[in-house]
């Protein structure tokens, strides 16, 4: 069979212009991350302490959290349009800006007393937590199919560090929060605003060239290439039957995740628990969540993205079990109950989003990217609203032994889903 020359120089060179910018794009990426970690802490560590506080009542203390879910939802949706568009660089930038103005809202709120400020600021807040996860697409664009898991992880992993710092900071932030005649539990929202603006700058700055656009150009030269022509008439590719058991599985256990570790803190509280003890189990928490991407990504590419969302479902039932049993007073179990509650929500994550990937290529991919993560807010949201409710009809345990036993319905989901994924896969067209 002959092949042309210059098709085969043209293919050599885009593959590496597409390695040289991928590893460009992780640093970029990885850096922001860290920053973005930092913000995305505050409304997690403090924010329902911070409403119930303002509110006089526990009843509605998930409504912060369903608020600024909320408000990623939207921001989800506008990065992923836009995305399509312009690319990754101005919709990640602008969103984390857009969080970082929303934690400044939170603070002005908490200062004047003035709860309607509260909830819309923690609504425009919510723009850094979608922003914060879409960058892990960013870490895929320009993968090879065997190592998207890893490059989405890597996005992940960075988050870790300034999501773990950040709670661990509420005791030192409290005190200069105090010092600059702030109320106390709006301290982390201070290095939110600061964290999330930061992270915007970087994006903005330093993500040159965009990785979505150059994987399109990328694509549109493969398809130019193709023999076919099939892929280069002009239509829009349809997204595989993946991408719809990846999104099955991060709205599951992103619902699980939020709705029990929102209402921890106040537990916590009930049971006369400080804010450094709070802060360190939000802390370990949110390690768990983010630090397992190390291996995870790698896990998810090696032994397959079924069998990882799988773990995801077991491992959430398990950490509903140990919070509904553990006694009030015990930190420890407290803070095995959330590190597994992190580590569940982390191999859905990461293998949702490697399903997604897969079943998608670059032309459809920015914009199914953003509808799923709009499903993944709204279910962050509604766990956060209702488990304030469920908590107080229920008690803790049953809001985490319920959450455990939601999580187990991803997996009969899966195993319908697998037979279209697996003949699809059969055929050559997705991994």
């Amino acid at each position: 069979m002959y092949t042309d020359p210059l098709l085969s120089e043209r293919a050599a060179a885009a593959e590496a212009q597409r390695a040289r910018v991928h590893k460009r794009t992780l640093t970029v990426v990885v850096i922001s991350q860290i920053l973005g970690g930092a913000g995305l802490a505050a409304g997690i560590s403090v924010g329902a302490l911070l409403a119930e506080n303002m509110l006089g009542s526990d009843t509605l203390s998930g409504l912060p959290t369903g608020l600024f879910t909320l408000g990623s939802a939207l921001a989800a949706f506008l990065v992923g349009r836009s995305t399509q568009r312009f690319g990754r660089r101005l919709g990640l930038a602008f969103g984390f800006i857009a969080g970082g103005i929303g934690a400044l809202g939170v603070v002005i709120a908490a200062m004047a007393g003035n709860v309607p400020l509260l909830f819309v600021a923690l609504f425009v807040y919510g723009a850094g937590t979608a922003t914060n996860l879409q960058a892990r697409y960013a870490g895929a664009d320009l993968a090879p199919p065997d190592r998207r898991g890893f490059g989405s992880s890597m996005a992940m992993v960075a988050t870790t560090v300034g999501a773990v710092a950040g709670p661990n900071l509420i005791d030192p932030l409290g005190s200069l929060a105090d010092a600059l005649g702030v109320p106390t539990l709006a301290g982390p929202f201070i290095l939110a605003a600061a964290a999330y603006v930061a992270a915007g700058l970087v994006l903005f700055v330093f993500l040159r060239p965009d990785p979505y656009l150059l994987a399109r150009r990328i694509a549109e030269v493969g398809a130019e290439d193709d023999s076919d022509g099939a892929a280069a008439a002009g239509t829009t590719p349809r997204v595989g039957p993946g991408a719809y058991a990846g999104a099955t599985v991060m709205v599951l256990t992103q619902l699980v995740m939020v709705a029990i570790m929102t209402m921890t803190p106040v537990h916590m509280r009930a049971h006369d628990f400080d804010l450094a003890a709070v802060g360190l189990v939000i802390g370990m928490h949110i390690g768990a969540m983010w630090l397992p991407s190390l291996v995870t990504g790698t896990l998810v590419d090696k032994l397959g993205r079924m069998p990882m969302a799988i773990a995801s479902g077991v491992t959430l039932l398990l950490a509903g079990i140990v919070a509904a049993t553990a006694p009030g007073d015990s930190l420890g179990l407290l803070i095995l109950a959330l590190m597994l509650l992190g580590l569940g929500w982390n191999l859905g994550l990461v293998s949702g989003t490697a399903l997604v990937v897969d079943a998608t290529v670059p032309q459809n991919r920015p914009r199914t990217q953003g509808t799923i993560d709009v499903l993944i807010a709204l279910s962050g949201a509604g766990g956060g609203t209702m488990s304030g409710i469920v908590m107080s009809s229920t008690g803790y345990q049953g809001l985490a032994l319920g959450g455990g036993v939601l999580a187990l319905a991803l997996i009969p989901v899966l195993l319908v889903r697998r037979a279209p994924y697996v003949r699809t896969i059969s055929r050559g067209t997705r991994r």
